[in-house]
């Protein structure tokens, strides 16, 4: 569900780019020495985007390193890391335990039972260190598989059990940002979720799989509706942002929250364009 919150490097400068590059790195880092080679695996740009966004709110001090790596054995390369990071890498693997304990219990994956189990003790840790995340996690996570056992159509229910589950990642304190946090990580959540089922509904079709926009589809209103729901989940997404006194890396941020977010959509669009473009070819011959 997460690779939807990412940079747009075309409208980001160089300076900007290779700092959150940075970040991400620092991140990659972090997994590595706390949770192994499989924490590593478990990386996204998504929560990327969360290590700039609280270090910009809460100023943290940011240490700088530089590293080799598997990606890139030959030259050492900047690495950011904060209290935020370990942070964040602790939220990472508590979602991709429950992501591994799905994967078994829905497909009988052997590599999801292996890696939860390889992760167990690790989450069960960080549970005890984050109990309220960790808490609203399970049961959001719960909820929603509820909502597609039952095959819940209203987009709205389903993409609220997401929205819920960012929303508490995004408390990294319950401080005065608090509820301005929530609101910023809830809708963003319901936009990766309406994004992602967008961006599957195509492949759950073929495969009878579930996917809540199906009873839109339909529609002859269908692509504007999309669109309209993405624009008013970003749209409050960034207004609730814009009130919070974020000044470093507020054009990293910018970029990601006005211009990254919507490069899949973009993609899929071109897509269907593409798609048409040739259903029309052919049927001129």
């Amino acid at each position: 569900m997460f690779g939807y919150v990412n940079i747009y490097k075309p409208e980001l400068k160089m300076k900007d780019y290779y700092k959150y590059k940075a970040y991400y790195c620092g991140l990659c880092k972090t997994l590595k020495e706390k949770y192994g080679r499989l924490g590593q695996m478990t990386l996204t740009y998504d929560m990327t985007f969360l290590i700039v966004f609280l270090t910009s709110l809460y100023e943290s001090i940011t240490r700088k390193e530089q590293h080799r790596c598997v990606v890139h054995p030959v030259k050492k390369h900047d690495m950011l890391t904060n209290e935020i990071t370990q942070y964040v890498a602790d939220m990472n693997i508590a979602l991709s335990y429950h992501h591994l304990v799905d994967d078994w219990m829905d497909e009988k994956n052997i590599a999801g039972l292996a890696g939860a189990k390889i992760l167990q003790k690790s989450y069960k840790s960080i549970c005890r260190q984050y109990p309220r995340q960790c808490r609203v996690i399970h049961d959001s996570l719960k909820l929603l598989k509820a909502c597609e056992e039952n095959n819940e159509t209203n987009i709205d229910v389903v993409s609220r059990c997401f929205g819920d589950l960012m929303a508490e990642l995004f408390v990294y304190h319950k401080d005065m940002w608090e509820n301005s946090l929530r609101k910023v990580g809830f809708y963003l959540g319901k936009f990766i979720y309406i994004m992602d089922a967008y961006d599957d509904l195509d492949r759950d079709i073929k495969k009878s799989s579930y996917n809540p926009l199906k009873s839109m589809y339909e529609n002859s209103s269908y692509e504007v509706d999309i669109k309209n729901m993405l624009t008013m989940m970003m749209a409050e997404c960034t207004s609730e942002f814009e009130k919070l006194p974020c000044i470093m890396d507020i054009d990293i941020l910018r970029n990601i929250l006005y211009n990254g977010v919507w490069k899949k959509y973009i993609t899929i669009q071109n897509e269907k364009n593409s798609k048409e473009g040739k259903k029309n070819d052919n049927g001129s011959l």
